[in-house]
């Protein structure tokens, strides 16, 4: 095998139903590639390692700058962003499958509507009418504001909720990403407003009782979310928000 020939193992699924199999490229080297570029050159000229002319693998991308959370995939074993990983750093042959928590669309595009549908479920957003002009917003304590930054990092890639093991068909776990969410939704002056709403949806099942504490999703998270922090942090607003329920405050 050429040194200046790189070797890519891909797990690829035709559709949905289909049985996943594997195929394998050689990717002509380039100095600083990574991983993206290589499925360009491979969608550009779609022979396998056979020399059997293939269909171009399907993925997911748009940034290309570790932003928009997109390019999701499981390299070498880790669920990490492609556009990131370089291939002088990765051990060859570089193994790429889709994240298994969710289902695949083909080869490694997935379907991550549970992600989607569990920032719905904890209203993950800041209601406003937006018809009118409501005039500048309540002041946020610069203290709060940065650690509150800190979450607002996510670009809901799917990372932390593939390394965790608690979020599997057989969950109805949401998953660390919705749970930060929540905190950061919660902290911000006006999205404090459905606060009650928010931890009353995390509350039950699948939310913060579900998860086991492995703290494999702060170790895996690309933008380095304090995760584990905000789950903490949410179980004791959670506890908080029981007493207030079982004694009827309102305060």
């Amino acid at each position: 095998m050429s040194e200046n020939v790189v070797r890519f193992i891909i797990t690829r699924q035709d559709d949905p139903d289909s049985s996943p199999y594997e195929e394998e490229f050689h990717v002509p080297y380039r100095q600083n590639m990574n991983v993206i570029s290589a499925l360009m050159e491979i969608r550009r000229n779609p022979v396998n390692s056979k020399g059997e002319t293939s269909t171009p693998v399907a993925w997911e991308m748009n940034c290309l700058e570790e932003v928009c959370g997109a390019c999701s995939m499981v390299i070498n074993g880790k669920p990490r962003q492609s556009c990131t990983a370089l291939v002088d750093q990765l051990e060859q042959p570089i193994r790429l499958e889709p994240m298994k928590t969710f289902p695949v669309v083909r080869d490694l595009v997935i379907d991550r509507s549970r992600m989607f549908d569990s920032l719905k479920k904890v209203k993950a957003w800041i209601p406003i009418d937006g018809t009118y002009d409501l005039g500048p917003g309540p002041r946020m304590a610069e203290s709060k504001r940065q650690w509150a930054y800190e979450l607002s990092k996510c670009m809901t890639c799917g990372v932390c909720l593939e390394a965790c093991p608690n979020v599997n068909s057989k969950s109805e776990f949401i998953g660390p990403a919705p749970l930060s969410q929540v905190r950061l939704f919660n902290a911000h002056p006006t999205g404090e407003m459905n606060k009650e709403e928010r931890l009353q949806a995390i509350m039950g099942d699948g939310g913060l009782a579900n998860c086991g504490n492995s703290q494999n999703c702060v170790q895996s998270c690309p933008k380095g979310i304090p995760l584990t922090t905000s789950i903490a942090a949410l179980n004791r607003s959670a506890t908080l928000q029981s007493f207030k329920n079982f004694f009827g405050s309102t305060n």
